[in-house]
């Protein structure tokens, strides 16, 4: 049996330890990480003639990034934005690997040298105040199903949360400590607190006791659940959204755009808090943003 690599002996460590124990990342940038590096041992094999139990730190350097990346989005055909993706997660690694080898840290650091490629900004979707009454006005509210996706939109709008958030949200996160506060959970496992207005808190407390009542929550109590008492996925989220919002443009086309998603909830949540007069750092807190330049988008949108 041959010896595992140096490359092997730290991938695994960085994967499996290192992101999730130390560093506290999501699962789903642990994920994304994990699905750079498949991508770079079948890069690595295909074109280098280079099999993953072969590969060394000595093969991991910046030429051999460089053209992976270029094979990434000229021959796979992904985008620039999925290129500097992937791209992020090789960094992330790098800035670890020169920790843990520092006499080969100049090597290391010509990877995180490498530039992610510039790419046209995409466009902020977002609707109106209209707009979002004119979605929130399409569930029928006299099923069981529509009273539940009000909720769901209701809820996203409101709080302005990811749609990761809103599927891992449960029935404890609601009135957090008996406050009119819910708790979201965001990119890597921080959690923080929004307030409630009234009207969604009077829709919330209906839904709950509702669903209490015919006893359709879950044993782990999801606040969000499919029609077959299971977690709601992202995938059901984004049907959701897309039935109503196509529902909402054949109304009004003009306030309803093409592309609405759940990130449309949240951008034109921000963009309301932002209207209404809502200091900027306080958005950032509300939207679970690390830099206040990633929720300045917002200034530029409304200004």
């Amino acid at each position: 049996m041959n010896k595992p690599t140096d490359f092997a002996y730290s991938l695994t460590k960085y994967l499996t330890d290192y992101l999730s124990v130390i560093v506290g990342a999501s699962k789903n940038t642990i994920i994304s990480y994990r699905d750079t590096f498949k991508l770079l041992m079948i890069y690595a094999s295909k074109k280098k003639s280079k099999r993953p139990e072969k590969f060394t730190l000595a093969d991991f350097n910046r030429e051999f990034i460089l053209d992976f990346l270029d094979w990434i989005e000229n021959e796979r055909g992904c985008s620039i934005q999925t290129r500097n993706q992937r791209l992020t997660a090789v960094h992330a690694f790098s800035k670890y690997l020169q920790i843990e080898y520092p006499e080969r840290m100049l090597d290391f650091q010509r990877i995180i040298a490498i530039p992610k490629k510039k790419c046209n900004q995409k466009i902020v979707s977002f609707l109106s105040v209209e707009g979002i009454k004119l979605l929130l006005q399409q569930p029928d509210t006299s099923t069981d199903s529509g009273r539940k996706h009000l909720i769901l939109l209701t809820f996203m709008y409101t709080t302005a949360c990811r749609v990761q958030e809103a599927v891992d949200a449960m029935i404890e996160d609601y009135k957090f400590n008996g406050i009119n506060l819910v708790k979201l959970t965001g990119k890597g496992e921080k959690s923080r607190l929004i307030p409630l207005e009234k009207s969604a808190i009077r829709l919330m407390d209906i839904y709950i006791e509702s669903c209490k009542k015919n006893k359709l929550f879950s044993e782990k109590n999801w606040l969000f659940l499919n029609h077959s008492g299971q977690k709601l996925s992202r995938q059901g989220v984004t049907s959701i959204i897309k039935k109503y919002a196509d529902m909402a443009r054949k109304k009004r086309p003009d306030l309803i755009p093409m592309d609405v998603s759940a990130h449309t909830l949240r951008h034109s949540r921000a963009v309301h808090w932002l209207q209404a007069g809502v200091d900027l750092i306080y958005i950032r807190d509300l939207l679970g943003h690390v830099s206040v330049q990633t929720t300045e988008i917002y200034i530029k949108i409304d200004g």
